[in-house]
C-alpha cells in the first residue's frame, strides 16, 4: 500500500512542496514550523512529494498520483507570493500504476468508504453523532478531486437540516463560502479550551428520535464570506488537501530535523522560521508513547494515519471506532448504537473467489492504508 512506500533519498533530504501552487506557502509554514491556518493539519500535513502519494479522508487514506512540482526559491524579494489557484485538471485522485491487485482492490474499498454517508441508525453506515460537522469524508475534501479541500458549493448547508434536523447553519456557513470547523479559545468558565466544536447535533432527525442537544452558540455573527468580525473566541479552519499523507507518514525523523536546518538563508530572505511541529509549550511535537516526531493533525498530533483516521472519524462525524470508543457527547437520549461504532467487519470469505477480502477490516484502517 501506499502508506508502505518508501520515498527516495532525494524526496527526503529536498523541502518538498504541493502540487497545488495555491497551498505551497501554507505548507512551507506548516512544515517549517510557522504556525499557520488549519490548512494543513488538519496537520502538518499532507502534500505531494512528487510522483507518488495517499489520500485522504478526514483521517482516510486511500493511494493516489500526483503530478511532479518542485519549489525554487526566489533569489530576490521579501516575501513569497502565493501565484493563485493553479489551472488545468486535476493532478490528483487516481490511483498510482503498477500496483497489484491487491493493492487495487484495498484502494477501491477505501475511496468507497470515503464517499459512505453515515446516518444515526437504521442503515448501512451508522453512528452519525450525538455531534458532528458533516455527514461524509468526501463532502469536506473533494476539489480539486477526492481528498482536496471544500469545494464550490457548500454542502453543509443540506446537512444542516437532512432527516429533519433542527440544525440553524451557522452565520460562517454560505452557499458559495468555504467549509469552516470551530474551535473555541476559552470554555464559558473562562478556562482555555481549543476543542473542535462540531457545527451540528442530531436533534429532529427521523433517526435519532428522542434526542434533544443544542448547537453550540456561535454568535455574534461577522462577515459570513470571510469569517471576520464575529465571535472573537471561534478560532477557524477549513478543509485541507489530504494527498501524500502515506509518504508524510514514512518520512524518517532525521530528514525532518535536517529539512529544518537546511537552506537557511533562503529561508530567512522568505521570511520562514521555525522548529518542527511547534507545540504550544514550544518544543519538538513528540509522542508520548515513543518520544518519535509526530506529524498528523491540526497541531501534528497524531504520530500515525491509523490514529488520526480515528481521531477524525470521531470528531468531524461522530463515529466511535476501536482507537477513540467513547462518544464526546453522552447525553441521555442521544446514545442510539453499542460502542464503538466502527469495528472490524468479519466475513468468511471474500465475495468473489480469489479476490481480496477487504470487508474485515474496520473502515479507519481503509482509510489509513
Amino acid at each position: 500500500m501506499a502508506s508502505t512506500l518508501s520515498p527516495t533519498q532525494s524526496e527526503l533530504s529536498a523541502v518538498l512542496w504541493s502540487t497545488h501552487p495555491s497551498v505551497d506557502a501554507m505548507i512551507k509554514r506548516s512544515l517549517l514550523g510557522k504556525r499557520a491556518s488549519r490548512s494543513l493539519t488538519r496537520f502538518m500535513i499532507i502534500f505531494g512529494i512528487g510522483v507518488a502519494a495517499t489520500l485522504a479522508c478526514f483521517g482516510g487514506i486511500v493511494a493516489v498520483a500526483l503530478t511532479t512540482s518542485v519549489y525554487t526559491f526566489g533569489q530576490t524579494g521579501s516575501a513569497p507570493v502565493d501565484p493563485g489557484v493553479r489551472g488545468g485538471p486535476a493532478g490528483a485522485g487516481a490511483p498510482l500504476q503498477g500496483l497489484t491487485a491487491d493493492e487495487t482492490a484495498f484502494f477501491q474499498d477505501g475511496q468507497a468508504r470515503f464517499a459512505d454517508v453515515e446516518v444515526v441508525t437504521k442503515g448501512s453506515n451508522n453512528g452519525l453523532g450525538p455531534r458532528f460537522n458533516s455527514n461524509q469524508c468526501l463532502s469536506c475534501h473533494s476539489q480539486p478531486d477526492a481528498g482536496g479541500s471544500s469545494p464550490a458549493q457548500n454542502p453543509l448547508i443540506a446537512v444542516a437540516t437532512l432527516n429533519g434536523a433542527k440544525n440553524t447553519v451557522p452565520w460562517f456557513i454560505t452557499q458559495n463560502g468555504p467549509i469552516r470547523e470551530a474551535r473555541f479559545k476559552r470554555s464559558a468558565n473562562g478556562v482555555s479550551d481549543g476543542e473542535v466544536h462540531d457545527l451540528f447535533v442530531i436533534t429532529g432527525r427521523t433517526d435519532a428520535p428522542g434526542c434533544n442537544i443544542v448547537q453550540p452558540d456561535f454568535r455574534p455573527a461577522g462577515n459570513p464570506l470571510t469569517g471576520q468580525g464575529g465571535n472573537p473566541n471561534i478560532i477557524f479552519r477549513i478543509p485541507t488537501p489530504l494527498f501524500g499523507a502515506g509518504l508524510i507518514e514514512a518520512i524518517p525523523d532525521s530528514a525532518i530535523l535536517a529539512n529544518m536546518q537546511s537552506n537557511a538563508s533562503q529561508k530567512s530572505a522568505l521570511r520562514i522560521s521555525g522548529h518542527a511541529n511547534a507545540h504550544l509549550s514550544g518544543n519538538v511535537n513528540r509522542s508520548a508513547n515513543d518520544g518519535t516526531i509526530t506529524r498528523f493533525g491540526w497541531k501534528a498530533q497524531n504520530k500515525s494515519l491509523l490514529m488520526f483516521a480515528g481521531e477524525a472519524y470521531n470528531v468531524e462525524m461522530g463515529v466511535t471506532n476501536q482507537l477513540f470508543p467513547q462518544e464526546r457527547d453522552e447525553t441521555s437520549g442521544c446514545l442510539f448504537n453499542a460502542t464503538p461504532e466502527d469495528t472490524l467487519n468479519f466475513t468468511p470469505t471474500p465475495a468473489t473467489p480469489g479476490a481480496s477480502n477487504t470487508a474485515v477490516i474496520s473502515d479507519i484502517e481503509a482509510f489509513a492504508n
